[in-house]
């Protein structure tokens, strides 16, 4: 029987103190008209930039039991969206949950997270970065950032990337299963980055079409955590909703750009992310503007 709610298996961690993974997921997914079902990969007492003292409670062994019930349960999944991983035997559980939970038709998503800035986040390894490669050939959608695409390809980073090395990035992504591939935090992708360097642009590869679409994000001095996290989860929303690509990237796009211009000169530390609460709404609402564009 269909779900009269979408359903998505949300595999993050729970960061006590943050907006990011399953803090952000379950409440953009929900004010989308989609139940979030978590299924947590480790709890966390902050999430993990900016601070050095954080917790970590490894659930590696608690995933495997909460997949035996939901098996039991016979739960079907309209949607299984996977984010932070612990170990790599979570990447594991996570393609079990995607080959047995998720129903016919449904959209898997990975968000390969793994670093940023040209560097690995601290919890991560280089066998964790082996394991996602393989990870990803599981999934209908992946949203690394720039760094991750570099890690996943075993490129070396620099932010200098041209506009037809990112698409022959993007299409190596897609050719290893992948339909889609949504990359964030790239350099203004249309020949222009030497004369806006206020941008960057987000850039999504449809396979299907041989098709690039670029969203460009205008740039604010300041970085929050979890806008990688918030990005991913408006995109898996939307294309739920049987939004096409260009409109789940431009609805992603806008709505980090308002979160980033909410918090910004609201005195609070960055580490704290975006004032996610203060935007919400915004998703029940139909998009004002439509900047996303097809590129060559």
């Amino acid at each position: 029987m269909r779900n009269p709610i979408p359903r998505v298996a949300a595999i993050h961690d729970l960061a006590g103190f943050a907006r990011t993974s399953l803090t952000a997921a379950i409440p953009i997914l929900s004010s989308m008209g989609i139940q979030a079902t978590p299924l947590p990969t480790a709890i966390l007492s902050t999430q993990t930039v900016g601070y050095n003292d954080f917790t970590l409670l490894d659930l590696t062994d608690d995933m495997v039991r909460i997949l035996d019930h939901w098996e039991r349960l016979g739960l079907r999944f309209d949607g299984v969206y996977s984010g932070f991983m612990a170990s790599t035997a979570q990447m594991d559980s996570a393609a079990r949950c995607l080959r047995n939970c998720l129903a016919p038709g449904g959209l898997a998503v990975v968000d390969p997270v793994l670093g940023d800035d040209g560097k690995l986040i601290p919890t991560m390894t280089p066998e964790m970065v082996a394991k996602m490669r393989w990870l990803i050939t599981c999934a209908d959608l992946i949203t690394p950032n720039f760094t991750e695409v570099c890690l996943l390809l075993d490129e070396p980073y620099s932010p200098e990337a041209d506009l037809p090395t990112l698409k022959g990035w993007l299409r190596r992504l897609a050719e290893n299963g992948p339909k889609t591939v949504v990359a964030t935090s790239v350099p203004l992708a249309d020949g222009q980055a030497s004369r806006k360097p206020e941008c960057t642009s987000v850039l999504a590869y449809g396979r299907d079409e041989d098709r690039c679409w670029s969203g460009d994000c205008s740039f604010m001095p300041a970085y929050y955590p979890g806008t990688g996290d918030v990005c991913a989860s408006v995109l898996t929303g939307s294309l739920l909703q049987g939004d096409s690509l260009a409109i789940a990237l431009d609805r992603a796009v806008q709505f980090v750009t308002l979160g980033i211009r909410a918090t910004f000169g609201q005195g609070l530390p960055n580490r704290e992310g975006i004032l996610l609460e203060r935007i919400l709404d915004t998703l029940r609402a139909p998009l004002g503007s439509y900047t996303c564009r097809l590129v060559d």
